[in-house]
């Protein structure tokens, strides 16, 4: 223990040291949104010409595509850019779930890292690469095995069978979210793998002890705990699904008419702009593309602020049953 620490004295700071810090800190801050700022004002201007044509709900809610015509609607690419990226949030999320608590609860010592270490590197393998394996490899073996008996059995129920309906070529939007679920569950698992190792053990033991099982250790003592982590995995996944483009592109199909069936091939935000933004010739052609950056911006954005409503919501929630 050093004279300064037995005395109690205080340790001296630095005036200039401090402002310096703050000013720093400060102007990180300003730049973030000063950048932010420019992105939606670069993307309203590029996006004007054909918001003022079209109108902006117009241009949401029309599913044409021609440019030929110049008629241009964003309701095509949203529609094929949200229920993607459901799909892969619907497939993924178990699986994450399934990957994180098996590693945390259930994994051998000696097998936890090279699972962790195999789960990572998913992450590192470039989306070309994906889509590649899923044009070639996936879209071939789903439609000669998987998709005929989806049509025939999941095709005839009631409500949800018009889902399953369309022409079995293996590429098309189910298969472009089966992709993407493949992409974002290293992310997800990961983040959950390592937000439920912060739990103290003691809790996890205190639970044990009174009988609970693995599930019920999960449901009741961990997940509260990480809650706030656990939607942060759920929306790294998702953002990456929503503004996903290579892999997309590959099986997608990139098509711009509006199917409900999952297996016609259809298009998403991102792949629409990939595929034409080069060919595009015209003002309100380059316009429009813009304009559906714009859409996947506020989509983006949309998304987020609902997941933090929905926190505040579950810490009020939490906080009033402790």
């Amino acid at each position: 223990m050093s004279a300064r620490q037995a005395t109690g004295e205080r340790p001296k700071h630095s005036p200039l040291a401090e402002s310096l810090f703050k000013g720093i800190s400060f102007s990180a801050a300003v730049f973030v949104l000063a950048t932010l700022g420019a992105i939606i004002a670069m993307l309203v201007i590029g996006a004007w010409p054909a918001l003022k044509k079209f109108g902006f709900f117009g241009f949401l809610t029309s599913a044409e595509w021609n440019p030929v015509t110049e008629n241009f609607g964003a309701l095509t690419a949203i529609y094929g850019t949200l229920v993607t990226s459901a799909i892969a949030i619907l497939i993924g999320l178990p699986v994450s779930f399934g990957i994180a608590l098996f590693i945390t609860e259930l994994c051998p010592v000696w097998l936890k890292r090279p699972v962790s270490t195999a789960i990572e590197l998913l992450a590192a393998i470039p989306s070309i690469i994906y889509g590649m394996w899923g044009l070639f490899i996936f879209a071939p073996f789903f439609s000669e095995h998987i998709q005929p008996w989806m049509t025939d059995t999941l095709g005839q129920l009631p409500i949800i069978g018009a889902l399953f309906d369309g022409p079995p070529m293996g590429i098309g939007v189910f298969t472009a979210g089966f992709i993407l679920a493949i992409m974002i569950i290293p992310f997800i698992s990961s983040v959950m793998r390592d937000v439920f190792e912060t739990v103290p053990r003691e809790l996890r033991e205190s639970a044990y002890g009174l009988g609970c099982t693995t599930w019920e250790v999960m449901w009741k003592v961990v997940l509260p705990v990480t809650r706030a982590g656990v939607v942060g995995a759920i929306m790294l996944g998702l953002g990456r699904a929503l503004g996903e483009t290579m892999a997309v592109t590959f099986v997608i199909g990139n098509s711009h008419d509006l199917n409900i069936g999952l297996f016609w091939p259809g298009n998403s935000i991102a792949s629409t702009i990939a595929n034409e933004f080069t060919e595009a010739d015209g003002e309100i052609y380059t316009a429009s593309l813009i304009a559906l950056g714009l859409v996947l911006f506020l989509i983006t954005f949309i998304v987020l602020t609902l997941a933090r409503l929905m926190l505040v919501r579950m810490a009020k929630s939490y906080g009033g049953r402790s």
